[in-house]
């Protein structure tokens, strides 16, 4: 028994190092994750590599995570581009196996979503809460409640959030529900954030240590070290604070609680992977009140493993239920950010939750977004969550942001999950779409769906009411298995017009195309687009379905001033939750601000998620790979007609309010309001505008300009033109290149004084060249080459003077002029002009045409001048150039050639 009890142990301690992160140390070496198929050992690659294999990743099938030396380079990425190609030797390599890798660096955490401070002044609104007293019958219910609730901790009366008893009904309404029981049982959420304080007497009893884990520090308790790291206590108390007679109590004050901490370090892509799946079969519920920065200027999102992490949970998390995530919106509503600019917040695995404050009221900080589902209490009007804190007995009455929006939602969901443990995580997401409570009617954001629900892109489906959630999970009927239809990549190619008038672009879904994705009804829809623009804040996208419902995936912001446009980004909207989704999908880019930075909206991927029509045909959607938006030329790709559109600004429920939740300069941004006109009079004020070259659709052929025995390559036109002036301007520039070769050879030909004399005279011994004048005067004989006399002659004149070419200057360069020589010079000095003279009239001779005999041969004067050794050759004749400088064998190796011209001299 003892032995199986110690196997036991090692296998759950085995289990439990494969989901931690050992120390590392960055300085000397580096990391990769890598994804093997199933039939690849892990050793084998470590042996293939030089490295060492440090485990799997977490809870992501078969990844691992494997240590090399620090290199300045991927060393995998080289090995595997290696063995690519070498791959045609046809013999199977373990690094055939990888399918994926990575190399990891540290980078920055992510921020927490802490309450920004406000821009200008607040016109405050608690003086509301101060001078009003409480409702004296909402006290004493609050007090029975606590009565038979044994509540005795001390600032329970003080947390209006799950009470209020001075704006009555703006609270969570839970209280009932405790009355039932109802406390979070047997349910576990985890704070991924920067530590929990689980020796904190208000967390102690709940706290979840299997499931928890310090990244940062490598620990397995993710205790706070830093000062500033109460951020995750906080929201851990909003939870779990336990019934007792410390602070307050958590909305779910029998649930778990566990700990990740990843936001005080640095820290990789590959630790917060695991992060995401911790423990991820106990640990139900993900509350996440971080992000990118929200300065109104970021757009970013999680990397490839991280994402993969995420679909990873909804597919494996709680036995196949899908783990649930639920992410803060952002805090930065001031800087005009919207949390459709953050990759967490517009993920369709997230739950992505607003703040409202005690009064009900939009505060100041909460970013608004189509991707938002509903709302729920923080801080504003001048007061904020009253909560656990760091320490053993401390309490905070300062936290807010939408980071403690997020984890009060998490616990009204951990109260779901206790009556109705089988949900999946999209049932999650449906029952608070479907219970949440519309609130501030009167502002004008509202728009009924298709399901008749309200949506709005400030308060979302609205706020979460804990009772009607889980009254509602009691008797819900689980929905089918999720299915998706991706419409191909849509080129628009089209100048985003300045000002009121926008680029439209539509397609249309058909019941057929949505009967073979196996898709029934609408929950999420995701745009990906890609917009080249001088600066991106000046940007703005709607996304308007065929019921005429809007969604405003991005909004202008007055701080960004990137560059970059969108690229490849995705924008999620829940606005078309139920929609049948069969019709037209109208995407409207606009250029709202008149400046000097332009755009062009270059193409789009409308994405449609939903409930399956059939369960038994649905399929898990497959890992997502970086490579997934490479290249639009090689996937499905339609190019459609553009319009420009006149339809009016939204109005927004963003002018500056009256109440007391937000500053008084909060902006006025007309470009994020809903049109004045019903969606039948803005068809009205389309006025048609086609893109260039945007002129095909799914349904017709190409239209092209071309004359018919030219191939088209099923692009549009303006493709074709592209294409086609490519070509002209490349042949153009061939044609002249070639012309200017060919000239500059013509004129480096003309130049050249090789082509201008048959020979040229050198400096040489004057009394053996008037003597070599003589002798071929007298000695007759035919000139040129045919003949041989001048060739001979020369020879014998070079041989017998020994200067007599240049060759021979050259022989003689390195040596002392000798004493004859000199001698030679002072008696040639006197014949010199002659012998030039009589040179120049040769050379005058043949251009006169009058040449002797051998005028045919390239030397055809030579028998007027006997120093031939002396003449310039052409470079064919280089060889008998070097031979003059030889002895007299060389005329030996000449054979029969030399002898003839010998003769001829003679």
């Amino acid at each position: 028994m003892k032995i199986w009890s110690g196997a036991a142990l090692l296998g759950f301690a085995a289990l439990a190092t494969a989901s931690r992160v050992l120390p590392r140390n960055w300085d000397a070496n580096d990391y990769y994750v890598l994804h093997l198929d199933a039939d690849t050992s892990p050793h084998d690659i470590a042996r293939s590599l030089g490295m060492s294999h440090e485990g799997p990743l977490g809870e992501l099938k078969d990844h691992h995570v494997f240590i090399g030396k620090r290199a300045g380079h991927d060393v995998v990425k080289r090995e595997l581009a290696d063995r690519r190609r070498k791959r045609s030797l046809g013999e199977r390599h373990a690094l055939d196996g990888v399918l994926f890798s990575e190399k990891q660096v540290l980078r920055k955490p992510w921020e927490k979503r802490v309450i920004p401070e406000p821009l200008g002044a607040i016109q405050v609104g608690g003086a509301e809460r101060a001078t009003n007293p409480p409702v004296q019958s909402a006290v004493e219910a609050q007090k029975e409640i606590a009565r038979q609730l044994q509540i005795s901790d001390p600032i329970f009366h003080e947390q209006w959030h799950l009470f209020n008893t001075v704006q009555l009904g703006h609270d969570v309404n839970v209280t009932g529900l405790w009355l039932q029981g109802v406390t979070g049982l047997n349910t576990t959420v985890a704070i991924v954030d920067d530590g929990l304080d689980m020796y904190s007497d208000d967390l102690r009893a709940n706290y979840y240590a299997a499931g928890s884990y310090d990244f940062n520090d490598k620990t397995d308790e993710p205790r706070p070290r830093l000062s500033n790291d109460n951020h995750g206590t906080r929201c851990a108390g909003e939870v779990s604070a336990v019934r007792n007679d410390v602070c307050g109590v958590g909305v779910a004050y029998d649930s778990k609680i566990a700990g990740l901490r990843i936001l005080s370090k640095l820290i990789s892509d590959a630790d917060e992977a695991v992060a995401m799946n911790y423990d991820f079969h106990h640990n139900l519920i993900y509350s996440c009140s971080w992000g990118p920065p929200d300065d109104g200027k970021s757009m970013d999102a999680p990397g490839i493993l991280i994402r993969r992490a995420m679909l990873n949970a909804v597919q494996n998390g709680r036995n196949g239920l899908g783990s649930i995530y639920v992410f803060a919106s952002g805090n930065g509503a001031q800087n005009d950010d919207n949390c459709n600019f953050d990759g967490y917040t517009n993920s369709i695995y997230s739950i992505t939750v607003g703040a409202v404050d005690r009064m009900g009221k939009h505060p100041y900080y909460s970013e608004k977004c189509s991707a938002g589902l509903v709302v729920t209490y923080s801080s504003g009007s001048g007061d904020s969550i009253h909560t656990t804190d760091v320490g053993q007995n401390v309490c905070s009455s300062s936290h807010g942001g939408t980071s403690a929006a997020a984890p009060l939602a998490a616990g009204i969901f951990a109260l779901v999950l206790q009556v109705r443990p089988d949900l999946t995580w999209r049932d999650m997401q449906y029952l608070a779409m479907d219970t949440a409570v519309p609130i501030n009617l009167e502002s004008g954001d509202w728009q009924d769906t298709t399901i008749g629900k309200k949506f709005s892109h400030t308060y979302g489906y609205g706020k979460l009411d804990s009772y009607a959630i889980v009254e509602a999970a009691r008797t819900w009927k689980k929905v089918k298995p999720q299915a998706w239809f991706y419409s191909p990549w849509i080129h628009v190619n089209q100048d985003i017009p300045q000002g009121d008038h926008g680029v439209a672009v539509g397609f249309e879904v058909t019941e057929g195309m949505l009967k073979e994705a196996n898709l029934e009804r609408l929950e999420h829809i995701t745009v990906t687009m890609n917009i080249d623009h001088g600066r991106r804040g000046d940007l703005s996208v709607d996304l308007i379905s065929p019921n005429k419902i809007v969604s405003h995936l991005s909004v202008t912001r007055k701080y960004d001033e990137s560059t970059e446009g969108y690229d490849d980004w995705t924008f999620m909207s829940v606005v078309h939750w139920g929609e049948s989704g069969v019709g037209t999908w109208t995407i409207i880019v606009k250029d709202t601000n008149v400046n000097a930075y332009s755009g062009k909206f270059i193409d789009w991927h409308l994405k449609l998620w939903g409930e399956s029509r059939d369960a038994s045909k649905a399929k898990p959607l497959p890992m997502p790979n970086e490579e997934d938006d490479n290249d639009h030329a090689l996937i499905a790709t339609t190019t459609l007609p553009a319009t420009l559109t006149t339809i009016p600004p939204l109005p927004s429920s963003d002018a500056p309010p009256t109440d007391g939740a937000v500053p008084t300069d909060f902006p006025n941004r007309p470009v994020n309001a809903k049109p004045t006109t019903s969606p039948s009079d803005s068809d009205d004020q389309t006025t048609t505008a086609p893109a260039p070259g945007a002129e095909t659709s799914t349904s017709g052929g190409t239209k092209t300009w071309l004359p018919s025995f030219l191939p088209t390559f099923g692009v549009s036109a303006a493709t074709q033109v592209w294409i086609y002036g490519s070509l002209i301007l490349i042949v153009l520039f061939c044609s002249g290149l070639g012309v200017y070769l060919y000239l500059a050879r013509r004129k480096r030909l003309r130049n050249n004084p090789r082509n201008d004399y048959e020979f040229e005279l050198l400096d040489d011994n004057a009394d053996e060249e008037a003597q070599g004048l003589t002798e071929k005067g007298s000695g007759g004989g035919n000139g040129g080459l045919g003949g041989g006399g001048a060739a001979a002659g020369g020879k014998g004149a070079g041989r017998r003077g020994g200067r007599g070419t240049r060759g021979a200057e050259l022989y003689d360069a390195f040596a002392g002029e000798s004493d004859t020589d000199e001698d030679e010079d002072e008696e040639d000095s006197d014949d010199y002009a002659d012998v030039d003279a009589a040179a120049r009239r040769q050379y005058r001779d043949r251009e006169d045409g009058s040449v002797s005999e051998g005028s045919g041969s390239p030397i055809g004067v030579s028998h007027k001048l006997p120093g031939q050794g002396r003449g310039r050759r052409y470079s064919g004749d280089s060889e008998e150039e070097h031979h003059v400088v030889g002895d007299d064998e060389d005329e030996e190796e000449d054979g029969g050639e030399a002898r003839p011209l010998q003769g001829g001299n003679r």
